[in-house]
C-alpha cells in the first residue's frame, strides 16, 4: 500500500493537473472541551455550545462536514499549526494576539469578571487583596492580570494577592472555590453566567469587571481564504437573523457584537518570508524565542509601509527552493547570495556586500588560506561557501584550494559547524563574513578569522521566477526606505552598517520567467530515475553500511544486557536497568551528539575525523542493544519454568540448558519483534547526519535541493521500502524454518 501511495504521488506530480477524487470538504473546529457554554459535553456525551452551534450553521450553508475536535488548551498552537484543525474556536480571545494568528472580525465583546461563593465577604476587587485567586492557564484572565498589555491598575492588583494559581479548566477551579482552597476565580463574563445558572445560589459575580475584551475565529497565519469563507457566510447569518436566534439560546443575545456592516480583514495581504532560523544576525530565534534578525526587521518595516501581514517563515534551507515554488512563501529573504545564481530567481538588487571567511580557532596554527591544506574544512549545505569551492562560477583559484583540502564537509547549520570545529573533528569553517563576526563575538575569544576572504558576493531577495510584481513593490519600498534612512539605523542595530550596498542606480535581475531550453532539458533529467539512483549509490552503500554493523554489534550486546538484567545480582540488574532506561528514555539523536562530541566536552579528549564514522555506530548500537535487551529477556521468560527443572534433572548445566533448550526457543519466541526493529533501524539510519555522515536520504535532499524536485526523496523512499521487503522476507523465512511445530 505504502508503495502504491508513493507511485500515486510521483504521478501526481508529473502531471500536476491531476485532482483526487470528489470529497466533502471537512472543517475541523478545535475547541476545549470544558468551556460552557460556549464548547462543552453535555449530559447526552454530544459535543454542544454556541460556538460549535455557529460552526455547525457555517458547515450546513457551505456543504461542509462539520468535525469538532476537542484540544488540550495549551497544545492549541500546536494542533492549528501542524494542520490538526483548521481554526481555533471557543470563545477565543483576540486582544493581545493579534499577531499570532488570521483573524476573522470579532463576534462577542467579553469581559473579565471575579466569581466568589455566595455567602463570601469579598464584594469589591479590592477585597482580594491577601486572597488566593485561580484563573485558567494560557487564559484572557491570566493575561489581564500577568500579560504584556495588562493595565497598571491589574498588575497591582494582582500582586496584592496571596497567589494567582493557574488551573487546566473551570471545573478545577469550581472545586477549589467550592472547597474553600482558593476564595476567587477570574474568568469570561459568558463562561461564569452559565456557570453561576448551572450551580444554583452557591456563587455570585462581583460588580466590577477585570477588563474587557472580543471573541473572534482564529486561523492559521496566512489562511485568509478559509477565514474569507467563513466570515462572508457569518455576516451572512448576521443578516438573516441565524447568529441572533442561536446567541439567544444560549443567553449571550446581549454580548454579541458581530454587525452586517463589519468587514475581515481579507483585504490585508500576507507576506511570508521563508528563513534559515540557525542564520544570526540575519534570522535566527532569540532568548525570548522570538525569531529575529536583520532581514526579519527589513521584512516587518516592509510590510509595515503597504499595510500587510508579515509571516515568518522558517525552513529547511535544502528545501527552499521547493518552498518557494510550491507558493508556502514568498521570497527567501537571509542573507541569500544572488551569485552564481542569477538565473534561477526574480532577484531584488543587491542590499548587502558579502565576502565568504575561513574561521579558525584561536589557538590554530592556520593563518593564511593555503595552510589549510590537507586540513578538513565544513561549509553549510548549499550555501555559498559551498558554491565558492565547488560550483560552476567557483575560480580556479578556490576550486585548487578545494582540491588541497583533507576533506571539504557539509553540515546543515553552523551551530553543528562550531561543534566540530570546536571539539577539533574539523580545522576550520567556511561562511559569510555577517556570520561569522556575529558567531565570534558571540562565542568569546575562542575563535578568530583569517585576513584573506575566498570569494566575494552580494545578498538580495529571491523571489519566484517571473514574479516581478511582488518584487517590484518589496524593492520600491526598500528605496524608500534607503531614502528616508530607516534602512541605515536598521542596519546599524545589527553592526551591518557597513556591509550596506543599496542603490537605486542598480539595476534588476529578473531571470528568464519561461523556462529555456536548458532548463526544460534540466527538468527532463530530474526524472531520470536511473541517474537519480546513481548520485544516491554512495548513500546507500553509507546506510547498508550502519545497518550491518549496527546489527553485528547490538545483538550480542543486547544478549549480554539481558543477562545483566536477570542477574542474581541485584547492583548488575541495577545498573542494565538504569542503562536501558537512558538509552529507550531519550532521542537516539542526542544520543549520537554525546558519543561523538562527549569526549571532547566531558573530558577535554581530541578525536580525529575518523572517530565520527566510529561514533555513528557506537550510538546506534548502544541504542539498539537496549531495545533489543529487552526484547531478549522478554522471550526467555515466555518459557516455561518446568524445562529448565527437566534439563536439571538430566544434568545439564546452566549454561548447556541455555544453549540447548533456552536459546533456540527464546529465538523463535522474539524474532516478530525483532523484525520490527531491525525494520526502524533501516530508516533511523537517516538520524546519522546529525554527525556529517552522509547517508542515503541525506544525499537524496541535497539532491531535490539542488534539482529544486521532490523526485529524490520518493526514489530514496523507495529504496528505504524494497530494502525493508528484503528484511521482512528474510525475517519471515527464518521465522518459517524455525517452525517446527507445524
Amino acid at each position: 500500500m505504502l508503495l502504491l501511495t508513493m507511485l500515486l504521488s510521483v504521478v501526481c506530480l508529473v502531471n500536476p493537473n491531476a485532482e483526487a477524487a470528489n470529497s466533502k470538504k471537512t472543517f475541523t473546529v478545535g475547541f476545549d472541551a470544558e468551556f460552557p457554554p460556549y464548547g462543552y459535553k453535555d449530559d447526552n456525551g454530544e459535543y454542544v455550545g454556541f460556538d460549535l452551534d455557529l460552526a455547525s450553521e457555517v458547515c450546513k450553508r457551505n456543504g461542509w462536514e462539520l468535525i469538532k475536535q476537542p484540544i488540550d488548551w495549551n497544545s492549541k498552537d500546536m494542533e492549528l499549526n501542524s494542520g490538526s484543525i483548521d481554526c481555533i474556536w471557543n470563545g477565543f480571545t483576540m486582544d493581545g494576539r493579534e499577531n499570532e494568528y488570521t483573524w476573522s472580525t470579532p463576534y462577542i465583546d467579553n469581559s473579565q469578571v471575579v466569581v466568589v461563593k455566595s455567602d463570601s465577604d469579598i464584594n469589591e476587587l479590592s477585597d482580594l487583596k491577601d486572597k488566593i485567586v485561580v484563573v485558567q492557564a494560557d487564559s484572557s484572565a491570566l493575561a489581564a492580570f500577568t500579560g504584556e498589555d495588562a493595565t497598571e491598575e491589574n498588575k497591582k492588583l494582582a500582586e496584592s494577592f496571596k497567589e494567582l494559581q493557574q488551573v487546566g479548566d473551570y471545573n478545577s477551579a469550581f472545586l477549589n472555590l467550592e472547597s474553600d482552597m482558593v476564595q476567587a476565580i477570574c474568568m469570561d463574563i459568558g463562561v461564569a453566567n452559565y456557570q453561576i445558572k448551572s450551580r444554583g445560589n452557591a456563587f455570585r459575580m462581583l460588580d466590577s469587571h477585570v477588563s474587557s475584551e472580543k471573541y473572534a475565529i482564529g486561523f492559521k497565519k496566512g489562511n485568509t481564504e478559509l477565514r474569507d469563507a467563513v466570515q462572508s457566510t457569518l455576516l451572512e447569518m448576521k443578516s438573516d437573523g441565524e447568529i441572533d436566534k442561536i446567541a439567544k439560546k444560549w443567553s449571550l443575545e446581549t454580548s454579541v457584537c458581530l454587525s452586517a456592516d463589519d468587514k475581515s480583514d481579507s483585504g490585508k495581504k500576507t507576506f511570508t518570508v521563508g528563513f534559515d532560523a540557525e542564520f544570526p544576525p540575519y534570522g535566527y530565534k532569540d532568548d525570548n524565542g522570538e525569531y529575529v534578525g536583520f532581514d526579519l526587521d527589513l521584512a516587518s518595516e516592509v510590510c509595515k509601509r503597504n499595510g500587510w501581514e508579515l509571516i515568518k517563515q522558517p525552513i529547511d534551507w535544502n528545501s527552499k527552493d521547493m518552498e518557494l515554488n510550491s507558493g508556502s512563501i514568498d521570497c527567501i529573504w537571509n542573507g541569500f547570495t544572488m551569485d552564481g545564481r542569477e538565473n534561477e530567481y526574480t532577484w531584488s538588487t543587491p542590499y548587502i556586500d558579502n565576502s565568504q571567511v575561513v574561521v579558525v580557532k584561536s589557538d590554530s596554527d592556520i593563518n593564511e588560506l593555503s595552510d589549510l591544506k590537507d586540513k578538513i574544512v565544513v561549509v553549510q549545505a548549499d550555501s555559498s561557501a559551498l558554491a565558492a569551492f565547488t560550483g560552476e562560477d567557483a575560480t580556479e583559484e578556490n576550486k585548487k584550494l578545494a582540491e588541497s583540502f583533507k576533506e571539504l564537509q557539509q553540515v546543515g547549520d553552523y551551530n553543528s559547524a562550531f561543534l566540530n570545529l570546536e571539539s577539533d573533528m574539523v580545522q576550520a569553517i567556511c561562511m559569510d563574513i555577517g556570520v561569522a563576526n556575529y558567531q565570534i563575538k558571540s562565542r568569546g575569544n575562542a575563535f578568530r578569522m583569517l585576513d584573506s576572504h575566498v570569494s566575494s558576493e552580494k545578498y538580495a531577495i529571491g523571489f519566484k521566477k517571473g514574479n516581478t510584481e511582488l518584487r517590484d513593490a518589496v524593492q520600491s519600498t526598500l528605496f524608500e526606505m534607503k531614502s528616508d534612512g530607516e534602512f541605515d539605523k536598521i542596519a546599524k542595530k545589527w553592526s551591518l552598517e557597513t556591509s550596506v550596498c543599496l542603490s537605486a542606480d542598480d539595476k534588476y535581475i529578473d531571470g528568464d520567467s519561461a523556462p529555456s531550453a536548458e532548463n526544460t532539458q534540466d527538468e527532463e533529467n530530474e526524472w531520470d530515475i536511473w541517474n537519480i539512483c546513481i548520485q544516491l549509490f554512495d548513500g546507500i552503500k553509507a546506510t547498508l553500511f550502519i545497518f550491518a554493523l549496527t546489527l553485528i554489534f547490538s545483538l550480542p550486546l543486547g544478549l549480554a544486557l539481558t543477562f545483566a538484567r536477570m542477574s542474581r545480582f541485584k547492583i548488575v540488574q541495577w545498573l542494565a536497568q538504569i542503562y536501558i532506561s537512558i538509552m529507550r528514555g531519550t532521542p537516539l539523536m542526542l544520543q549520537l551528539l554525546v558519543v561523538c562530541y562527549g569526549p571532547y566536552y566531558l573530558f577535554n579528549i581530541s578525536l580525529d575525523q575518523s572517530y565520527r564514522t566510529y561514533a555513528v555506530i557506537i550510538g546506534f548500537s548502544i541504542n539498539y542493544a537496549a531495545y533489543f535487551a529487552e526484547i531478549f529477556r522478554a522471550g526467555i521468560q515466555a518459557i516455561q519454568p518446568g524445562q529448565r527443572e527437566a534439563a536439571a534433572i538430566l544434568g545439564y548445566s546452566r549454561g548447556q540448558t541455555f544453549r540447548k533448550i533456552i536459546f533456540k526457543q527464546m529465538i523463535k519466541n522474539i524474532l516478530p519483534p525483532v523484525t520490527n526493529e531491525i525494520i526502524t533501524l533501516v530508516k533511523d539510519t537517516s538520524l546519522a547526519f546529525a554527525l556529517t555522515y552522509i547517508e542515503v536520504f541525506t544525499l537524496a535532499k541535497q539532491i531535490a535541493a539542488a534539482q529544486t524536485s521532490i523526485v529524490p526523496l520518493f526514489v530514496a523512499g523507495l529504496f528505504y521500502y524494497v530494502f525493508n521487503i528484503i528484511v521482512a522476507f528474510v525475517m519471515q523465512r527464518i521465522e518459517k524454518r524455525l517452525n517446527y511445530y507445524h
